[in-house]
Parts: structure tokens; C-alpha cells; sequence
């Protein structure tokens, strides 16, 4: 059996093939950083890209730029890269808005395309936004539909002949759970239900065929495992049979098949453009395209091969040199349904994340009592792993994290 130690760690990082991106990144000297799952760090590619954008393109091109440096396309350009890393054609993915905005215009569309049916689906504990924006269908709608939420194993028989739309986040925000994608949207289709997958969790840390499966629409944010910086647009996926019957509520400038024409009587775009609303944030998105090139060129297989590897020796290292600080690992050791995040349990869960940031080591707490550990593998290193266990052991052996400092709750958790 192989022993668990610091030098297996660092043997593990002498030999791993995705090692050479960690270069990229501008991460702080002394830290380790383990919270990709909520803000994706620095691409050092980006500042340059940053500079260019705001200096030259902006500065000098001035609104010729629209068309000299193509801002107009930039929606498409960068949801065509997206398309490629979960599993969809060019065409059927676009840059716009954010995650909660295309939420609304996604599931307001499905509601109409599938119109007769009352139920929106969706799980107690999914992610905010997503809850709260379907509440807020179901108000702005009058009751004609309304949000039922399941357990996610009563989820599949949930799903009937009155479900317009199941929304579900494929990886779960707190303990990284993972749905089968394939045998939902399955069933979901053998009802009639249209689906809408949340890839917040998902792009860019585990594989995705929507395609494949079969999905209708999908939902991602930009700034976690795409590292496009805090803000950066979302993006939405609908499937091409979709598009030219899909109907979004938000119809905006932008949406129209020929913006600059100014007419008065909207007339959505033929394809994915039809899915945009107001003008794009440039900056942000010239951001994110910095990212999701880094991504794209990075083997996904790698990257999941390494994510699985570290969250099993995490949970390892948390087993046999934390077992008696009173944790539990509430993510599911069996790899088919698993995220690319550890989440441990603890009743003091949110001073003990503030004792480990103290020491630069950068997870997160998500209330009530959850501290996420996340791993991005294109800069977190196996010996990261080691280094925060070690921190963590010392933190609970010496009491550490019982401190008023570390008590105080802060505007973000």
C-alpha cells in the first residue's frame, strides 16, 4: 500500500501531464488556492488581453472597433468555443447576460414551447439563483405554472405528463453531486418535459455531451472553472431542433435579425442570436475568451483523470489524519458522481475556513455548516493537497480557529 506522505505528493506533480499550465495563471506566492469552483483565478494572458481591449481597442479604435476588432460577433465567437467543451455544435451556444438572466429566458421559452403543461421541476437545495428564478416565473406567470421541487432520488419519478420543464444543476453547488445527465433528460423526454441543465459546476471540470444526450437548453456562468474573472457573461446552450420555434422573453436589440436596420416591430434572430438581449459587455467577454482558449486546449480526459485522483486523496488524507476532529465528507466517493470538489461538514465549518485563509490556504463555506474544497487541475498541485491537510491538522490539534476573528461572519462566505 502506498504510503501517504509529502514526497508521494510531490512525486505525483513531477509526473503529471497537465503540470505545464500552472504557469499560466498568476496565483500569489504562499498560497494555495482551492476555490476555483466559485472564482476562477488570474490567466496571466489575460492582463495583456485586458490592456489591449480597454488601451487600443477601446481607447483607439474607438466604436470602429465594433466592426475593426469584430466586438459585434464576439457573443458567437466565444460560445462557439464554449460548444466544444460541453458537447454542442457551433451555433447552438452564445456568451450573453448572466447565468441567473439566461436561467429566466431559458425556462420562460420552454414553458411557451411546451404550453399546456403546469409543473416546472426542480430540486429543494439547488443552487439559489436558479430557485429564486423560477419563483419568480411562477409570480410573474400567474400561477399558470408552477415550481414543484423533489428530493434528488424522487426526482425521476417526479417527472410526468404535466412537467413542462425539469431545471436541475448537473454538479450540486455544496457537495458536488453529480446527476446522470443521460438518464434524466431520458426521462424527462419520455414524458413530454423539456430539460434545462445548470453547467455551473460542471464546464470545464468534468466532461459534457449535451448532444449526446439529448439535452434542450443549459445555463453556465463564465468565471469559475472558465476563469473569465469575477462578473464575466454566462452562456446558454439550445439545442438547433429548438431554435427556430424557441421564443425568449427578453427581446432585446441584439436578439433581432438586423439590430442596426432600427425598426420599430422586433423580428428575432434565426439562430442562437435570437437568445441575446442588450448590448455585450466587451471587456468582460474579450476576458473570458482568454480563459476558455486555456481550456480549450487542455485535454478534458486529463484534466478529470487528475480531478477524480485528488478528490480521492483528499478525502483519504481527511480520513486518516483528521478522523477524530469531528468531520464528515458529505461528497460521494464513487467517482460516476462526483464533482470536481470535496465538500467536509463540521459544526464550526465557517471559523475553521477562516483559521485556513488566515494561512493562505483558500477554500469556502457555504452555510450552514459545509467547507468546499475545490480542485481545478490546470494549477492545483497534488502537494497543495498534503500542504492543507497539514495546515488543517494543526488548526484543529491547537484550537486554532477558535478565535472571535474567525467567528465574525463577512459579507461573503
Amino acid at each position: 500500500m502506498q504510503t501517504l506522505d509529502r514526497a508521494y505528493f510531490e512525486s505525483l506533480d513531477q509526473v503529471d501531464p497537465l503540470a505545464e499550465y500552472r504557469g499560466q495563471f498568476e496565483l500569489p506566492a504562499g498560497h494555495i488556492y482551492l476555490n476555483g469552483n466559485s472564482l476562477g483565478v488570474l490567466p496571466k494572458a489575460a492582463k495583456e488581453k485586458a490592456r489591449e481591449v480597454v488601451e487600443e481597442q477601446w481607447g483607439q479604435g474607438l466604436i470602429r472597433s465594433w466592426n475593426i476588432h469584430d466586438w459585434i460577433h464576439i457573443p458567437r465567437r466565444v460560445g462557439d468555443k464554449i460548444a466544444g467543451l460541453i458537447g454542442a455544435e457551433p451555433g447552438e451556444v452564445i456568451v450573453a447576460d448572466s447565468t441567473s438572466v439566461n436561467l429566466f429566458k431559458l425556462a420562460a421559452a420552454a414553458v411557451k414551447l411546451n404550453a399546456g403543461r403546469s409543473k416546472i421541476l426542480s430540486e429543494p437545495g439547488n443552487f439559489p439563483t436558479d430557485l429564486y428564478i423560477l419563483q419568480g416565473l411562477e409570480s410573474f406567470m400567474d400561477g399558470k405554472v408552477r415550481l414543484v421541487t423533489e428530493s434528488r432520488d424522487r426526482i425521476m419519478d417526479a417527472i410526468d405528463e404535466e412537467t413542462a420543464v425539469v431545471v436541475l444543476t448537473h454538479v450540486h453547488y455544496k457537495s458536488g453531486a453529480m446527476f446522470d445527465m443521460a438518464a434524466i433528460t431520458a426521462k424527462a423526454h419520455e414524458k413530454g418535459a423539456l430539460i434545462i441543465w445548470d453547467l455551473s459546476h460542471s464546464t470545464g471540470a468534468v466532461p459534457v455531451a449535451l448532444n449526446q444526450v439529448g439535452a434542450d437548453f443549459a445555463v453556465g456562468c463564465g468565471y469559475k472553472y472558465l476563469n473569465g474573472g469575477p462578473g464575466a457573461p454566462g452562456f446558454l446552450f439550445a439545442a438547433k431542433r429548438h431554435l427556430a420555434h424557441l421564443e425568449q422573453p427578453l427581446s432585446g436589440w441584439f436578439g433581432h435579425t438586423n439590430p442596426f436596420a432600427m425598426r420599430d416591430e422586433y423580428e428575432p434572430a434565426p439562430g442562437i442570436e435570437r437568445t441575446l438581449c442588450g448590448t455585450t459587455s466587451v471587456v468582460c467577454a474579450s476576458l473570458l475568451e482568454v480563459g476558455v482558449d486555456i481550456m480549450a486546449s487542455a485535454d478534458m480526459n486529463l484534466i478529470r483523470e487528475k480531478s477524480l485522483r485528488m478528490g480521492q486523496l483528499f478525502m483519504e488524507l481527511i480520513e486518516l489524519r483528521c478522523g477524530q476532529f469531528g468531520f464528515g465528507i458529505v461528497s460521494s466517493k464513487d467517482p460516476a458522481v462526483r464533482g470536481s470538489q470535496v465538500s467536509l461538514t463540521h459544526e464550526q465549518g465557517f471559523a475553521i475556513m477562516q483559521a485556513l485563509i488566515a494561512r493562505n490556504i483558500i477554500g469556502d463555506f457555504r452555510a450552514p455548516n459545509i467547507l468546499r474544497f475545490g480542485f481545478t487541475p490546470l494549477y492545483v498541485r497534488y502537494v497543495d493537497l498534503w500542504d492543507c491537510v497539514d495546515v488543517l491538522v494543526d488548526i484543529m490539534t491547537h484550537g486554532l480557529w477558535d478565535k472571535a476573528e474567525f467567528k465574525k461572519l463577512t459579507a461573503v462566505t
